[in-house]
């Protein structure tokens, strides 16, 4: 019995020890991107001259073959390529492709279209789409069409974008991606490159950073490494100072919403906050502030099966505001940015919210939780607090993808835009426009306030009555930023991720607002 009794006590010893080390060992999974270079792109380089084999890309303005100084194309070929375009009635419209093949050293010719006055964003967009047809072509490429440097930079932005894959974790019937160089051929090499560098090179760092952050697991993103990811994204920048709060100093500040959306998961929440002054701005910093839900399964409000493993992506708000000043960083850009990651795991275990629960936020103001499945309004609200107290910036600039309504509104065509300034509303309108990230103005109207009040709380998180929920959800989110500060909220729910695909923006997540982002804060300094 005594032995019995021993071995008893010992297996109880040991079961109470397992859940500790279970702890320990599921976080993160153990999950290594082993094969990170199946997701390698081409490298971009500026040329004077280049010689024929490989893929010859040609830009069009219309249906007239344009003079191609640098290139090694006979007159013979010239006629062929001439013949094939009155053949196919090619007339070089923006967005257009006509590919050829068998016509002297070149592995294949591809005609894109430009459109006859085609600005930065159709170049961009002309590039974007040989990329595209280029995927599986192992040949080097050349590109050219007349160009000048500032223009063969454009088009090597959109090669860039549009080349971007995600497929790391493929170990089966994988197609080792092209690795062999584009060459611009056109104007001023130098130049070329000096602008593409300067400018365009770490814009599109910013846009894979996003990319990547979004369309990676679940079980490799939380918030925990989420901040080391991005830690090692920066790495030693100038101008870029980086704070983190963990749970501990979260709850010591009293942020109830954040660390309440994360109390359901082993994974602990956590606020970061990446500033970035450029040389020479002066001025209050533009706060750019990202849901960072890394996984949300609704909590007890549970989401249908159907779906859910899009909620990896529900973090995408905070990878695009650090995608953003990645970019500014990196290119040295006069401006003055804060990017804030609210970052948490939306789980349902037996710790978990409950809808009913009130819950208190760092401005004082207290909320009913009625639904666990509004929860990036949740998150904001603290981290707009925050963000206000401790960096006294000039506007506020939110970005979630919030809500389904605003997906049944404007489909996967635009972002939705919320704002009580009128100044910051019309430079975001500006910048989608030039960005090709582009919003559509939604209302804030005083009457949805009256469907958010709450009988024993200041605010309740849903209206229990159906209602435009996109706009709810906004109005939640301006109730804690102090009414006399520039806010505006983009709802990016709709564009987020694509099934489809477009010249920049391949299959998977788009890192939207990276681009936006990007353009608003250079505008921003300006009056």
């Amino acid at each position: 019995m005594r032995v019995r009794f021993a071995l008893l006590a010992s297996c109880f010893a040991i079961s109470l020890a397992i859940p500790a080390v279970q702890a320990q060992d599921f976080v993160g999974s153990g999950v290594a991107p082993a094969t990170v270079g199946h997701s390698a792109e081409r490298p971009i380089t500026f040329a004077d001259s280049a010689g024929a084999g490989g893929a010859l890309v040609i830009l069009m303005a219309d249906a007239a073959l344009p003079a191609l100084p640098g290139i090694a194309l006979s007159e013979a070929e010239r006629a062929a390529v001439t013949a094939a375009i009155a053949s196919a009635k090619f007339e070089g419209k923006a967005g257009s492709t006509l590919s050829l093949r068998g016509i002297g050293n070149h592995s294949r010719i591809l005609l894109v279209g430009t459109g006859s006055a085609p600005n930065m964003l159709a170049r961009a967009e002309a590039g974007g789409k040989a990329a595209q047809e280029l995927r599986s072509d192992a040949a080097p490429v050349t590109i050219s069409g007349a160009l000048s440097g500032a223009e063969a930079a454009d088009v090597a932005y959109g090669f860039a974008l549009g080349q971007y894959r995600f497929d790391r974790y493929k170990t089966v019937d994988h197609k080792v991606p092209p690795a062999d160089t584009v060459t611009l051929v056109g104007g001023d090499a130098a130049a070329a490159g000096a602008a593409y560098t300067s400018r365009h090179a770490p814009l599109v760092d910013g846009v894979r950073l996003s990319r990547d952050l979004a369309n990676e697991p679940a079980n490799v993103i939380y918030p925990e490494s989420f901040v080391a990811e991005v830690r090692k994204a920066f790495g030693n920048t100038a101008g870029v100072t980086i704070e983190v709060l963990d749970e501990p100093a979260m709850r010591k500040l009293g942020m109830g919403t954040i660390v309440g959306v994360g109390q359901g998961s082993p994974r602990g929440s956590r606020m970061m906050l990446v500033r970035y002054r450029g040389p020479g701005s002066n001025a209050a910093p533009l706060a750019l502030i990202g849901k960072g839900i890394t996984f949300d399964s609704g909590g007890i409000s549970i989401k249908p099966a159907a779906g859910m493993w899009a909620m990896k992506g529900d973090m995408s708000g905070a990878a695009s505001v650090m995608g953003a000043a990645l970019s500014l960083a990196k290119s040295r850009a006069p401006v003055h940015v804060v990017a804030v990651a609210a970052l948490a795991e939306n789980m349902p275990d037996g710790n978990a919210q409950r809808p009913g629960d009130v819950v208190r936020t760092l401005s004082g103001k207290t909320i009913e939780m009625l639904n666990s499945d509004a929860e990036g309004r949740l998150v904001l609200a603290d981290a707009n607090e925050y963000t206000a107290r401790q960096y006294a910036p000039r506007a506020i600039v939110n970005m979630a993808t919030l809500t389904g309504s605003i997906v049944g509104a404007l489909d996967d065509q635009f972002a939705g835009l919320f704002a009580r300034d009128e100044a910051l509303a019309a430079k975001l309108l500006a910048a989608g426009e030039a960005s090709g990230e582009r919003l559509w103005r939604m209302p804030l109207h005083p009457k949805y306030a009256e469907r958010m009040k709450s009988d024993i709380a200041d605010i309740r998180n849903i209206a229990p009555s159906q209602g435009p929920g996109a706009s709810l959800g906004a109005h939640f989110i301006g109730f804690f930023v102090d009414e006399k500060m520039p806010w505006a909220h983009l709802d990016i729910a709709g564009v987020n991720d694509t099934s489809s695909g477009s010249a920049l923006v391949p299959k998977g997540m788009t890192g939207f607002g990276v681009r936006l982002l990007d353009q608003l804060a250079r505008d921003a300094e300006t009056p």
